[in-house]
């Protein structure tokens, strides 16, 4: 590979050369011969060329007085320069109940200095065409900043600014929470995200590695809280500043003392390791998530440290097994059985106990076969020999891609910054491809057999537990929990729905009027009413949708227990007719619907069924939600009979 500070002159005039060259070939060379149809597609692919070295670019070192150590990776080639100050300062320091101080921490860190707003410090940046940002991991909070080699001593004197006088303003720590709260909210939407923490959780148990952020925890945390953390983990002793690009070790140790002039101190020490629990069985969690139409299912366990020469031929086999789209559980999940959505695998390091893991996406009523195929193929590639071209083609994989990922000078700062904060060696990097390409099938074995803890896995399902309980405990046992790890028992999978507690104190007469917006243009207005009369609740609603249709609904509650006593609902959708005249009592609803479809004409639908207590139309579900004691995390089972299909079904509604 070609060495960084050659990239932008020695491609350019490599391009011009070998196109210069190749015109030449075909103007002198003789006319090549026929090919046939069957010569012009080889049966075998070409030989790999000889693996060429990395001249990955020499460090230089030195260890300010404060204690930072400061490592330089010097290249001329382009005229920017990138920086990354790292301490040990990571999610996994958080107080114990308030998970989020260190996201918060770093959020805020450019959000406000005793000298600059944060509209300044963004102002100024911007205005050099640089970039200031912090963010932090399981183990690290890092401050990266970049910006062009004319500009490095702004860059260093806002470095230093934020590092040193961050004010984590009130009002910015508001904002924060909200968009904190708001990305929570959507993650717990997803099953991948409930998933992935309740597996961190199994792996880890108490260790700090295993804790997640919940809306409890990022609502308790204080501005006094994120300046005491700041105040004591932030700090130059043991700090790591990673500098590359077009600066000298002279002109950048210069910069930094001035922007740190003054600065010193050590954090606390760093708490004993908590180790993860052992596991001597293989069991599963549920995570029930009703009405999912797909599963998330990960498998895995906690591995070693990252200095552990397990690491090359675990990369290999990990890659093997789940690393893209020619791994075995991409062809065989995905391609042969067409069970899955996704399926891979990857290898994770932190500074203490890393992990790996397989995750799948499949559909709901293929999940179990979909398991047990992945389970099958983890002790494949335990126990039997890999065959030479599918190791070859992993190893070239990975050290074919490895030079994309120290192209630039942030990415060869964070490469080098990564390097370092993980214990991994001065040669980590240099002998990285190496060290690979060395690995063969029986170390991939070995490697298989200590990273996959057969008959120790930790197996999370998330998904619908009433669809996959009884398939899944033919595996393994199964725990099930909620959204929120709070156990549940089989019974819970199919809820009851009983009678609401409904106020209908909370349900007053009053008007509301809406207007319809789409990309900031209305296109239409919805109108609401309630009125009571003397025994009856009546609401009225009015939606019009501009060319699209209109719809009126009337719907009438008994004033005395809020059941529905009548639904009336007329309008077109799309030109279509859409109307629904039901009567509520004596156990039954009677009536007619005739409801638009996506294609051919409406259909209509004579109704008259049986009916349990305590049901509600599906119209009517929006109305009473309001009278319901809506306390954070309540849920409410609730009975609902849909005219559009003329059945009832029990759904759950969560406050949150």
């Amino acid at each position: 590979m070609m060495a960084v500070g050659e990239t932008a002159v020695g491609r350019s005039g490599g391009r011009v050369l070998g196109v210069l060259g190749l015109v030449a070939g075909l103007l002198t060379a003789s006319p090549p011969e026929r090919l046939t149809a069957q010569d012009s597609f080889p049966s075998h692919p070409p030989k790999a060329a000889p693996l060429a070295p990395v001249r990955f670019p020499p460090f230089k070192e030195a260890t300010l007085p404060n204690g930072v150590e400061l490592i330089l990776i010097e290249s001329h080639a382009l005229p920017v320069v990138s920086a990354s100050l790292s301490f040990r300062a990571g999610d996994i320091f958080d107080p114990p109940g308030k998970e989020g101080v260190a996201t918060f921490a770093a959020e805020l860190l450019t959000k406000g200095t005793r000298t600059r707003s944060a509209e300044q410090i963004a102002a100024t940046i911007e205005g050099v065409g640089g970039s200031l940002s912090a963010s932090a991991g399981e183990d690290f909070l890092t401050i990266s900043v970049g910006a062009l080699s004319d500009r490095v001593g702004l860059m260093f004197d806002l470095l230093g600014d934020v590092t040193r006088n961050a004010t984590f303003p009130d009002a910015e720590l508001a904002l924060a929470r909200t968009r904190q709260l708001s990305a929570l909210a959507l993650e717990m939407s997803q099953p991948g995200s409930v998933a992935s923490r309740m597996y961190r959780k199994e792996i880890y148990g108490p260790n700090p590695y295993g804790r997640s952020p919940t809306e409890k925890s990022y609502r308790a945390v204080t501005q006094r809280d994120i300046r005491d953390f700041a105040e004591t983990r932030i700090r130059p002793q043991g700090a790591l500043l990673v500098v590359a690009g077009d600066v000298t070790l002279a002109r950048a140790e210069s910069l930094v003392q001035t922007a740190f002039a003054g600065w010193a101190g050590a954090p606390p020490p760093s708490p004993a390791p908590v180790t993860a629990p052992a596991r001597r069985a293989t069991d599963i969690v549920l995570v029930h998530r009703p009405g999912s139409a797909q599963s998330t299912v990960l498998v895995g366990n906690t591995t070693a440290l990252p200095t552990d020469s397990l690491y090359y031929p675990g990369r290999v086999v990990t890659q093997v097994l789940g690393g893209g789209a020619d791994s075995r559980l991409f062809r065989v999940l995905r391609e042969q059985e067409s069970w899955t959505y996704d399926a891979h695998a990857v290898l994770r390091r932190f500074r203490g106990v890393g992990y790996w893991v397989a995750a799948l996406e499949v559909r709901t009523e293929a999940t179990d076969s979909a398991l047990k195929e992945l389970l099958h193929q983890i002790e494949l590639i335990r126990t039997e020999p890999m065959a030479g071209p599918e190791l070859d083609a992993a190893k070239g994989y990975l050290v074919g891609s490895f030079p994309l990922s120290i192209e630039t000078a942030s990415q060869i700062a964070g490469q080098v910054a990564t390097t370092k904060l993980l214990g991994l060696g001065p040669d980590y990097l240099r002998l990285f491809r190496e060290r690979l390409s060395v690995v063969t099938a029986a170390q991939a074995r070995l490697a298989a057999r200590r990273l996959y803890h057969a008959g120790e896995f930790s197996i999370v399902v998330a998904g619908d537990g009433a669809k996959l309980y009884s398939k899944l405990k033919a595996i393994a046992p199964v725990r099930i929990v909620d959204l929120q790890g709070r156990p549940l028992t089989e019974s819970d999978l199919v809820p009851q729905a009983g009678p609401l507690p409904l106020d209908s104190d909370q349900l007053v007469s009053h008007r509301d009027s809406f207007v319809v917006l789409v990309q900031g243009q209305p296109i239409g207005t919805r109108t609401t009413q309630f009125e009571r009369t003397a025994d009856s609740l009546l609401y009225h609603e009015h939606f019009v949708l501009g060319a699209a249709g209109e719809q009126q609904l009337t719907l009438a509650f008994d004033a005395s227990d809020m059941s529905v006593k009548r639904v009336d609902e007329t309008g077109t959708m799309r030109g279509q007719k859409n109307e629904v005249h039901l009567v509520y009592g004596a156990g039954r609803v009677k009536g007619s619907a005739i409801m638009p479809q996506p294609s051919g004409p409406p259909r209509t639908l004579a109704i008259d069924t049986a009916i349990v207590a305590n049901t509600y139309d599906d119209n009517a579900i929006n109305v009473v939600i309001p009278a319901l004691p809506l306390a954070l995390g309540r849920t409410f089972p609730i009975r609902m009979f849909s005219s559009g299909d003329g059945r009832s079904k029990v759904f759950t509604a969560t406050v949150s």
